[in-house]
């Protein structure tokens, strides 16, 4: 499948944190077609499919991305029908006055904008309005409202998968966009002779602490893993960050294994993949930092793809990135024997 309609695939199920099963049921089948097999999901909601090697006794790679998205959920009704939220993840609360919408109910959805005190009637202009202060407006009374809508229903944005000159935009890249690389890692791993088993781990509740990271590791039985997250993008608002279309972003720092690093690395080298790296001198603010510690200790790396405006209602990556972190893994797999390999 091309990647870009692949992408769009993940992207199209609304799966916020702790509510992962639309885009989970996506993942499962995508994993099946890719020559998966024994695809289950733990008590936490995670996904793991094996891609067997056919070796006996083979080494475990894990490769693991996040599917759950930031989101918000309603807390209470206003007077005037509007409904109060609470986030769901980290958001830039900057971006949302005015956005569009989708209340999830029992009902069925309900289209709303996001809406606050407009700018003429605000003293201090300086300062952003905070979320306790915004509010959805569904266009209802109270009285019709609380007939639509309970207290606990989720929230999404209306933003759509599109097509920019030499890159995408949408919702939730972070981190369906890791998921869509490792479905494509797969596809090129057909084309190889490897050793080593592929654990395809797709993680949930990243964004509320990550919590499906802290048992993943459990379910996998993996010898070492590699974790694929949004890295920062440099744009016209910060030059921080990794330019887009700039390849696959290697972190190296005491939360990342160097033996790993060092396969990672040389794959890059033999096989001409992009990289650059990244210095993190603690948390890594992934996934990586929880699998690292997991059990007996699991050696990690962390690869990552440019992404701008994160965790904002849209998110602009390059595919040509997310096709990079998918080749470096499948030739990581086929350099890696686990064992000596991974000893200090």
């Amino acid at each position: 499948m091309e990647t870009k309609e692949l992408l769009k695939c993940l992207v199209d199920p609304v799966s916020i944190a702790g509510s992962e099963q639309s885009v989970g049921e996506v993942i499962k089948k995508l994993l099946a077609e890719n020559g998966c097999e024994n695809i289950r999901t733990d008590r936490m909601g995670n996904i793991i499919g094996e891609y067997k090697c056919g070796k006996e006794n083979a080494p475990r790679l894990m490769l693991e991305a996040h599917m759950d998205e930031i989101g918000l959920m309603v807390s209470a009704v206003s007077d005037e029908g509007s409904l109060l939220f609470v986030p769901i993840g980290g958001f830039d609360q900057k971006v949302l006055p005015g956005s569009e919408v989708t209340v999830h109910s029992e009902s069925g959805d309900i289209y709303g904008i996001i809406g606050a005190k407009p700018p003429h009637l605000i003293t201090d202009r300086s300062k952003a309005v905070k979320m306790q202060d915004m509010s959805v407006d569904i266009g209802l009374s109270k009285e019709e409202t609380l007939k639509r809508v309970k207290i606990g229903d989720l929230i999404s944005f209306n933003t759509y998968f599109t097509l920019l000159e030499g890159a995408v935009a949408g919702r939730c890249f972070d981190d369906r966009a890791g998921v869509c690389a490792i479905i494509k890692a797969l596809e090129y791993v057909k084309a190889l002779k490897i050793e080593c088993d592929i654990i395809c781990a797709i993680t949930v509740q990243e964004e509320l602490g990550m919590r499906g990271a802290r048992v993943i590791c459990e379910s996998a039985k993996c010898d070492a893993a590699i974790c694929i997250d949004a890295g920062f993008g440099t744009s016209a608002n910060s030059s921080e960050g990794f330019d887009l279309g700039s390849g696959v972003v290697v972190s190296v720092g005491p939360n990342l294994h160097p033996k790993l690093n060092k396969i990672i690395f040389d794959a890059a080298s033999e096989y001409k993949i992009d990289i650059t790296t990244d210095v993190e001198n603690g948390n890594t603010g992934t996934n990586a930092w929880e699998v690292q510690v997991a059990g007996l200790g699991v050696p990690v790396a962390l690869l990552s793809f440019p992404l701008r405006y994160m965790h904002s209602t849209y998110e602009v990556i390059d595919i040509t990135d997310i096709e990079a972190i998918a080749q470096l893994c499948a030739y990581t797999a086929l350099k890696f024997k686990g064992g000596e390999q991974l000893c200090y």
